[in-house]
C-alpha cells in the first residue's frame, strides 16, 4: 500500500495519464505517429529533477511536464496539449484510489476469512450475551461473529461501490467546458486507463467522491474498532473468554511480569479514531470556490495516503488477532452462571406463566429469588428457586430444570448460519 502513495508512484500516474491523452489525440490523427512513438519509448522523470525544477516554478506539474520534456525532446509539444494541471492530478489520483481499494479489498477477504473459520467453529460455543454491559441471556460464541461477518460483507459491497465511484477521470481542460480539447479525447484516455470519465467536472473532479472515500475507509475502521473493543472487554481479568495469541518471549509489563494485554486490539481502537478524525477533514474539501481552489490539496497530500495505509494496516492486524484468537469456553459457561444461572430468568417467568400464574406476580417471584442471589456472595438463582413455594407449586423438578437449558437459544441460529453460508 505505502508504494501506491509514494512521490515515484504519484508521478507515474501522472504519466499515465499523459501518455494516454496523447494516445488519444494520436487515434484521432492528432498526434503523428513517430511523435507517439517518441513518447511511448522516452518518456520518463526523475522525483529529484522535478523537486529542483518545481523549487524555481512552484508548480508541480509544470516542473513534472519540463522533466518529462527533457526525455522527449521535440514530441513534448503534443503532450498536455488542451489539458490543465487538473486534469493529470485528478486522473493521477484516481489511478491511485483504486489501486489503494483493491488492495484494501484483498486485505477485507483476508479478514472475512479469519472470521468465518472461526464462528464456524464456535457455532455451538454456549457463552453470555450482554447489554448494557450486564448480563442478559445466552448466546454464543459463533453467532457474536455472525454479527462481525455479516459486517464485514457489507464492508466489502461499500469497497466494491467506492471502486467504481473513485475511478473517475478528466480530461475536459480549463473549467472543465472541453474548450480547446475534444470530449472524444476524454473517453478514450479514460478507457485506456479503465476509468470512467466523470459526469459533470469542473475544472476539478468534484471532492464529494473524495470525502466518501474517506468516509467509508473511516466507517470499516469503526468496524475494526468494534472487533477490537470487543476482544478488548472480554479479555479483562475477570472475564477472560478471549485472548490474543501471546508470543514465546513476549512481555507485557516493564513492572508487572504477569500481564498479557491486548496491545493489537488497542491499536486498532487507537488507529479508528485517527481515521475518524480525518473525516471532517474531506467533508470540509468539498466546498471548493467556483470551479475550483486548492485548499483541498494540502489536506489530500497527507490524508488521502494516511487513511488508506493506516486502514490496510489495521485490517491485517485484526486479521492476525482473529486468526491467533485463545477461546475459552469454560470461562464462558462459568460467567454464564454465575449466581446460579440468573441469566435464566424469563424461562422461569415464562414457565411460571404457562404454569397458571399472572405474568405481574410471576415477574415478581422471578426477580425477587433472582435479587437475592445476585445480592448475596456466592448466591444461587436456582437454589432458591427450588426452595421457593410459589415456584414448586408451578413447576415440578423437569420443567425447573428445562427453564436452564441453553437448547432453545441457539434453535433458531440455523438461519444466521444459512444466510452467511456457514
Amino acid at each position: 500500500m505505502g508504494e501506491i502513495w509514494t512521490d515515484r508512484a504519484k508521478y507515474q500516474s501522472w504519466l499515465d495519464v499523459e501518455v494516454a491523452a496523447c494516445e488519444a489525440n494520436c487515434r484521432l490523427g492528432r498526434v503523428p505517429k513517430d511523435a507517439m512513438q517518441t513518447i511511448r519509448e522516452q518518456s520518463a522523470f526523475e522525483p529529484e529533477r522535478i523537486l529542483e525544477i518545481e523549487a524555481e516554478v512552484r508548480h508541480d506539474v509544470i516542473a513534472f511536464l519540463t522533466n518529462v520534456n527533457e526525455h522527449v525532446g521535440d514530441a513534448g509539444r503534443y503532450i498536455h496539449v488542451g489539458m490543465t494541471s487538473s486534469d493529470v492530478l485528478d486522473t493521477g489520483l484516481a489511478l491511485q484510489l483504486k489501486a489503494s481499494v483493491a488492495l484494501l479489498r484483498q486485505e477485507l477477504a483476508g479478514l472475512d476469512a479469519a472470521i468465518a473459520k472461526l464462528a464456524a467453529e464456535h457455532k455451538a460455543t454456549v457463552m453470555i450475551g450482554r447489554s448494557h454491559a450486564i448480563h442478559g441471556e445466552p448466546i454464543t460464541f459463533g453467532f457474536k461473529l455472525a454479527g462481525w461477518l455479516a459486517e464485514t460483507r457489507r464492508n466489502h459491497e461499500r469497497l466494491a461501490r467506492l471502486e467504481r465511484d473513485v475511478a473517475v477521470g478528466q480530461v475536459s481542460g480549463a473549467m472543465g467546458t472541453y474548450a480547446n480539447t475534444d470530449p472524444e479525447v476524454e473517453k478514450l484516455t479514460c478507457e485506456i486507463l479503465g476509468l470512467t470519465p466523470d459526469t459533470a467536472s469542473t475544472q476539478v473532479i468534484s471532492r464529494d467522491r473524495h470525502a466518501d472515500y474517506v468516509q467509508i475507509l473511516a466507517l470499516i475502521g469503526a468496524s475494526l474498532d468494534r472487533f477490537s473493543t470487543e476482544i478488548r472487554n472480554l479479555q479483562r481479568t475477570d472475564v477472560l473468554e478471549v485472548e490474543e495469541s501471546f508470543a514465546k518471549g513476549q512481555k507485557g509489563s516493564s513492572a508487572m511480569p504477569h500481564k498479557r494485554n491486548p496491545i493489537r486490539s488497542e491499536r486498532i481502537s487507537g488507529l479508528a479514531r485517527v481515521l475518524r478524525s480525518y473525516v471532517v477533514a474531506a467533508l470540509e474539501n468539498v466546498a471548493l470556490w467556483h470551479e475550483r481552489d486548492i485548499s483541498h490539496s494540502s489536506t489530500e497530500r497527507m490524508m488521502l495516503p494516511d487513511c488508506s495505509v493506516t486502514l490496510h494496516f489495521m485490517l491485517r492486524e485484526m486479521t492476525a488477532v482473529i486468526s491467533g484468537l485463545g477461546v475459552y469456553p469454560e470461562n464462558m459457561v462459568r460467567n454464564m452462571n454465575v449466581y446460579g444461572g440468573v441469566v435464566f430468568s424469563q424461562r422461569v417467568l415464562l414457565a411460571l406463566v404457562d404454569g397458571g400464574m399472572s405474568r405481574e406476580d410471576a415477574y415478581a417471584v422471578v426477580q425477587r429469588n433472582a435479587h437475592s442471589a445476585w445480592n448475596t456472595n456466592g448466591g444461587d438463582f436456582r437454589a432458591n428457586l427450588q426452595s421457593d413455594p410459589e415456584v414448586s407449586n408451578k413447576l415440578n423438578a423437569d420443567q425447573l430444570a428445562e427453564c436452564f437449558s441453553t437448547e432453545l437459544h441457539q434453535a433458531n441460529l440455523g438461519v444466521v448460519w444459512d444466510r452467511l453460508g456457514l
